[in-house]
């Protein structure tokens, strides 16, 4: 009998592989796996930090190892904490990835997708006292109706199917009206809970997953660009395509609509009352979750806005790969234009025998008398003399020197003091509680306060009027508005 096909990705060539060049398999055969796998789990996965400064990383490390050498001994992990951080970014291991930031002389660290997958399944070997299965079963069979449901094309069985659904919807209402209200047992509340957890952990693993793609595809756009000798159009059509492709993948439509379904503020508002409501549920509360859990979905929109960011560079590189090139090709003009200039001196003294140029032969330009257009008179303006009379009213000069000035340090006071017990706050929302005073100078100055010194999210397909009161000269009050994308200043 012929062995049976091993599956794809599990033949021996393929595992073998995997032991010897994967950083997750490197990792969990390290013999300081322990170290490597507890530290950046408290460091970078329990908290949810994406990028650390090297100096606050080792000096956490530096704290871990001497916690260590005084339970193990003082030869227990000889080198210092920075060594240790470098060797475990080198290229032969991969468990971090080290960088400088634009703008920046300091190195920076954050986890690799492999790193934090080898996590994962690590924590998965401790035995757990509850399993539950019912939650992923219904998931699953869910999942399955959706696609079924989903996919069928005759509008007959979909009629049928949504008339199946409004009868059991009227028949729980029938059931809920005569007093009988179902509801769920502790034990199918902790599954679900669990089965929520689970699903909130992998959510940011895959987000640090697609933002390593998105950061490969920067990678190669890099080195594409610095040995391309071709033409700019060729480049430009080249990773315009790969960067379409990727968009248009069942990764990238994913993410944009992950990303879009997670900026609705209705969505955002939904997700926290959900939270509250199960977090104080007594069968949920008996299993002390992490206090972390109730602000999930910010954790996941803040590793959403790193891929962005990533995305963001691929663009910035893209134009300041045009300026270079605009800059060299003005430059070529100019050495053109200066070699003709030299070679025209050098033939200044010396002209070359023969023709050197041939030019047409000159003729006159015949215009004949009535082709020539009538005289106009030209127009003589009349100034009228008339005395200038000087006027009685007495004006203060010193209000032609009167200059709005918007301050900054109280808009920047007022965005803190309403994101100190919210995670976000709209710009509309910091409006209503302080009004503008000098109008649209000050709604400017939070919009670039929202650029430079706080984290801001502009929601593009949410328009959001911005109104305040003016007062004309003669101290009536006007009613003035602006029309604006939602602005969403985030902690």
């Amino acid at each position: 009998m012929a062995p049976a096909k091993p599956e794809s990705g599990r033949d021996f060539a393929t595992l073998e592989s995997l032991r010897n060049h994967h950083p997750a398999w490197r990792l969990l055969r390290s013999d300081h796996a322990a170290l490597v796998a507890s530290f950046l789990h408290r460091v970078f996965v329990a908290p949810n930090v994406r990028v650390m400064q090297a100096a606050d990383l080792a000096e956490a490390l530096e704290d871990e190892l001497y916690a260590l050498r005084l339970h193990q001994g003082e030869t227990a992990f000889p080198k210092s904490a920075l060594d240790y951080l470098n060797d475990w970014a080198a290229t032969d291991k991969g468990w971090l990835r080290k960088f400088y930031a634009p703008g920046t002389d300091e190195p920076q660290f954050d986890l690799t997708p492999s790193t934090e997958k080898a996590i994962a399944w690590l924590g998965q070997l401790s035995e757990r006292q509850f399993v539950g299965t019912e939650s992923r079963l219904l998931t699953l069979f869910d999942l399955l109706k959706q696609m079924s449901e989903g996919s069928e094309a005759d509008p007959a069985k979909r009629i049928a199917e949504l008339q199946r659904k409004r009868d059991d919807i009227d028949a729980e209402i029938a059931q809920v009206l005569s007093g009988k209200v179902p509801l769920l047992d502790e034990t199918a509340l902790r599954d679900r809970f669990q089965q929520f957890l689970q699903g909130a952990r992998e959510l940011l693993t895959d987000f640090r997953e697609v933002e390593h793609n998105f950061r490969q595809l920067d990678r190669r756009v890099r080195e594409r660009i610095a040995l391309w000798e071709g033409s700019k159009g060729a480049l430009l059509e080249d990773i315009m395509g790969e960067r379409d492709e990727i968009a248009d993948s069942d990764q990238g439509k994913s993410f944009r609509a992950f990303w879009e379904f997670l900026l609705s503020s209705r969505r955002q508002e939904e997700l926290t009352e959900l939270l509250d409501r199960v977090l104080s549920l007594p069968a949920v509360s008996d299993l002390n979750p992490d206090s972390r859990t109730r602000r999930v979905h910010y954790d996941w929109m803040e590793a959403g806005e790193h891929t962005q960011r990533t995305v963001a560079a691929l663009s910035q590189q893209l134009r300041r790969f045009l300026d270079d090139q605009a800059w060299l090709e003005n430059r070529r003009i100019m050495d053109i234009l200066h070699g003709i200039e030299s070679k025209a001196l050098a033939l200044r003294d010396a002209p070359p025998a023969g023709n050197v140029m041939e030019m047409a032969e000159a003729c006159a330009d015949i215009e004949l008398a009535m082709e020539r257009p009538l005289f106009t008179p030209a127009i003589k303006p009349v100034i009228v003399d008339l005395a200038l009379q000087a006027g009685d009213e007495d004006i203060d000069p010193s209000a032609l020197f009167d200059q709005v000035v918007v301050d900054k340090a109280r808009l920047t006071r007022h965005i803190r003091h309403a994101l100190q017990n919210r995670a976000q706050v709209t710009l509309s929302e910091l409006v209503v509680t302080q009004p503008l005073q000098y109008g649209l100078a000050e709604l400017v100055a939070y919009l670039q306060l929202g650029a430079e010194t706080f984290n801001a999210v502009v929601d593009e397909e949410t328009p959001e009027p911005i109104r305040w009161q003016a007062f004309s000269s003669d101290g009536q009050a006007i009613n003035r508005s602006a029309r604006l994308p939602r602005v969403i200043f985030v902690r």
